[in-house]
């Protein structure tokens, strides 16, 4: 059976990690959280962050367990079957489908600040401005075309350059130094936890990168590596996301942008990239080059990390029987999955360009990458059902039990406060997926260990139907917060843990990942 190389240094994975995550996010992200938590956005990236280690924890025991391409698509194919695997293959297709014509149009829109015929005024893009997204990600494939080592080399050295001047434009927006921005308009949480809680999706589109080492695992040298990795990713994206929220609010100049003052969510009509926006008012002439540089160069460079990753994602899809296993195929010359690096990024070319004469498109893109959140959600549940089997890495995470609820829990807020109408759109996408490919390719074993995960999604649905994150306010977001938590937790947790596979099924779906494991080692 063939396998990747294993070529990826611990200081590789890091440097993927950290400059994967750190692009459109954090330029986007600080004004969409500032507009529906004021000051409270630095609540809101911290809260996010811990919510994503408890779930990064799970990535760290089963990456070491299953050290293979796209191995988060993969895991719940171990302990469930083929029916939730199904289903969380679709959910991550769909986020790894849409995030490169997300980082594609947003280094189209950089590039529109000195040359204005890319996007409308409506915010979407123009024709010429879809065309050059769908030219970006074609130009993503040479990155990741001469094996992982030529892929690892780029992300180190461009990606330490774009690192230096992420830091410094945050540095130089704190300089600004309107520290009032803190104290007036509402304190520093003007719309109280609510507020936060609404803030903290944006942000885990941000936070989302840190899975990509998983997605790489195959390509490791030394498995293992993940555990101090992963911390440093996550430290290191932390620590980058909240020093840009206080730039952003301390450069905040509410006339020169003619917006009310303390009018936090008048903030999203700010056009284009904010920060650039900003910039141009800041009377400090060096920080808009440079923010125009990382306005290009760091949502181009996670672009092309993500499509990469997404590659290996497919693989993994592939190796489950459910999409050609042409798509599985690995190149002799550079060993890399050469026919799923291709579609991916023609099929996210196609979709970028559309989003030109059918401005639904764009909309839809930035929606439903709501179906990545939801494929968080099996891995804590998978990482219970797999030690209920006996099954867990040489050096195990202590306090399992306790990590996978607070996961779980994590990963069933971050899809609920996504709100209406991303999560409908993103159960619908994944239940179409689901359903074609499904028939396509007769996946039918295992129905009854995937019905927690069907009604699970179901339950999301209905709570953000009624639980004031924008369609009904039934109840608000607080309480809804907490009917999320204790329901999930104690009753799709324990479920999905009860509806594992037996021993025997379990160890019969392994064999596969062992015989790949020991040919890798």
């Amino acid at each position: 059976m063939k396998s990747l190389t294993r070529g990826l240094t611990r200081r590789d994975q890091i440097l993927i990690g950290v400059v994967g995550s750190v692009g459109t996010g954090v330029l986007f992200s600080s004004a969409g959280m500032a507009a529906a938590a004021g000051p409270g956005v630095i609540f809101g990236w911290i809260l996010g962050g811990i919510l994503y280690g408890f779930i990064m924890l799970t990535f760290i025991e089963l990456a070491q367990i299953y050290p293979e391409a796209g191995g988060p698509t993969r895991y719940s194919i171990y302990s469930h079957g083929r029916v939730t695997n199904l289903l969380n293959s679709m959910a991550d297709l769909l986020w790894y489908l849409l995030i490169g014509p997300i980082e594609a149009l947003a280094t189209v829109e950089g590039i529109n600040y000195f040359w204005p015929h890319l996007i409308a005024a409506t915010g979407t893009p123009t024709l010429l401005g879809g065309l050059l997204a769908a030219i970006f990600l074609l130009f993503f494939i040479p990155f990741n075309y001469f094996g992982v080592k030529a892929f690892a080399n780029t992300v180190n050295s461009l990606g330490t350059v774009k690192l230096v001047f992420y830091v410094l434009a945050a540095i130089g927006f704190v300089t600004v130094a309107r520290f009032s921005n803190f104290v007036h308009y509402g304190g520093v949480a003007p719309f109280g936890l609510n507020g936060i809680f609404l803030a903290i999706p944006l942000g885990m589109f941000a936070y989302g990168g840190i899975r990509v080492v998983a997605d790489y695992s195959e390509e490791l040298i030394d498995p293992s590596s993940v555990r101090q990795t992963f911390v440093w990713i996550l430290l290191g994206q932390t620590a980058i996301y909240i020093l840009f929220s206080v730039g952003f609010l301390v450069s905040l100049n509410w006339s020169a942008l003619h917006l009310h003052p303390g009018a936090w969510a008048s903030i999203t009509s700010i056009p284009g990239n904010p920060f650039l926006s900003i910039a141009s008012d800041s009377h400090l002439g060096w920080l808009v080059p440079v923010t125009i540089l990382i306005a290009v160069l760091g949502p181009f460079m996670t672009g092309y990390i993500y499509l990469g990753a997404g590659s290996r994602v497919l693989l993994g899809i592939a190796r489950s029987g459910f999409v050609s296993t042409k798509l599985g195929q690995i190149s002799d010359e550079y060993r890399i999955p050469l026919w799923a690096l291709g579609c991916l990024a023609v099929v996210g070319a196609v979709l970028a360009f559309l989003s030109s004469p059918v401005p639904t498109v764009y909309t839809l893109i930035e929606d439903a990458v709501v179906a990545g959140y939801v494929g968080l959600a099996t891995n804590p549940v998978v990482m219970l059902a797999l030690r209920r089997n006996g099954r867990q890495p040489v050096a195990p995470l202590r306090g399992a039990s306790v990590i996978a609820v607070l996961a779980f829990a994590g990963a069933s807020l971050i899809v609920y406060w996504s709100g209406w109408p991303s999560v409908p759109y993103a159960m619908v996408v994944i239940a179409v997926g689901a359903l074609v490919f499904g028939s396509i390719y007769k996946v039918t074993a295992n129905l009854k260990n995937a019905l927690w995960y069907i009604v699970y999604m179901l339950f999301l649905t209905l709570m953000a139907y009624v639980g004031g994150v924008g369609a009904q306010s039934v109840v608000n977001v607080n309480l809804g917060s907490l009917i999320v938590v204790v329901v999930c937790c104690a009753v799709f947790l324990p479920w999905g843990v009860a509806s594992r596979l037996g021993k025997v099924e379990m160890d019969a779906a392994n064999s596969e990942n062992d015989l790949r494991t020991a040919s890798a080692t």
